[in-house]
């Protein structure tokens, strides 16, 4: 069974969420638990959590079709001591807000070196960062984001997640989100079938398919290997369409999310159609 999604919006109340999910015809979502562009943010009230997970009941959303999304502010990587002690604090809201609302997830970008340490440097104080939030935190897992490599950013090669993941002392509590649209910019060539099958190959050998809890379906507007981050709608963007009728039709990307974090809202529903029919 796919479950079909997209990133939407919390606005007005997080509760909104699985509304807006349900309205485009959504088998599951995401969402930020708060403003994710601000390191603070008001509590979560009562009346807030009951909501949400009355309107998820509503609809069948399910905690497993569910992945939320942390601040695009959180480095858990950054070599400053000020700013990854306010990047920890702000993490670990984020996954005290899973655990109010019930969730059983939380995906994030890894971090950035900002060439001020190295990337091995990098990887090690990313995964302190997420043994320090797991062990305050119960029931919800960590899920790393492949990045497309864009700047200092690490994450962008199989071997710099599964290191990460070699250092998280709670394996049950950490997990892989792969972009589509990562993937690619980042050097794999998941556009033909050939590159498909040994990129898969390649993150099953390295990380594992045990690891993989969710995907994030995009085209993107920038070729191969670029390390560029600007995903695209689609059947838009350079990737083509066989990459995605692949996806839908392969077992192991079965009972998770897949979520479109594609620019254009109002082609979510259309798309969303569109990738069911690719169901053979």
């Amino acid at each position: 069974m796919k479950y079909v999604g997209a990133h939407v919006s919390a606005s007005g109340g997080i509760e909104n969420a699985p509304i807006n999910a349900n309205a485009i015809g959504a088998k599951a979502f995401a969402l930020f638990t708060k403003n994710q562009r601000q390191w603070v943010s008001g509590p979560l009230t009562e009346n807030n959590i009951s909501q949400f997970k009355a309107n998820c009941a509503k609809y069948g959303y399910l905690p497993k079709c569910i992945l939320p999304h942390d601040s695009y502010l959180i480095n858990l990587g950054n070599p400053e001591k000020e700013m990854l002690a306010k990047s920890r604090k702000s993490f670990l809201d984020e996954m005290t807000r899973c655990e109010l609302l019930g969730l059983k997830m939380l995906n994030f970008h890894p971090g950035a070196h900002m060439n001020l340490h190295s990337p091995e440097d990098c990887l090690k104080l990313i995964a302190e960062s997420i043994n320090f939030a797991l062990d305050k935190t119960k029931g919800v897992t960590a899920v790393i984001e492949n990045t497309a490599g864009q700047g200092s950013a690490v994450g962008h090669r199989f071997e710099h997640l599964g290191a990460i993941i070699a250092l998280v002392q709670d394996k049950s509590r950490i997990g892989v989100c792969l972009d589509t649209c990562h993937t690619f910019t980042a050097g794999y060539d998941i556009k033909t079938e050939k590159g498909y099958k040994a990129a898969l190959k390649e993150f099953d050998t390295i990380v594992g398919f045990s690891y993989l809890k969710g995907l994030h379906l995009n085209d993107s507007k920038k070729g191969l290997g670029t390390h560029v981050d600007r995903h695209e709608s689609l059947k838009k963007g350079v990737m083509g369409e066989d990459v995605f009728r692949r996806i839908m039709n392969d077992s192991r990307f079965d009972n998770m999310p897949l979520i479109l974090e594609t620019p254009d809202e109002s082609l979510w529903e259309e798309e969303i159609k569109w990738l069911y029919q690719l169901v053979s």
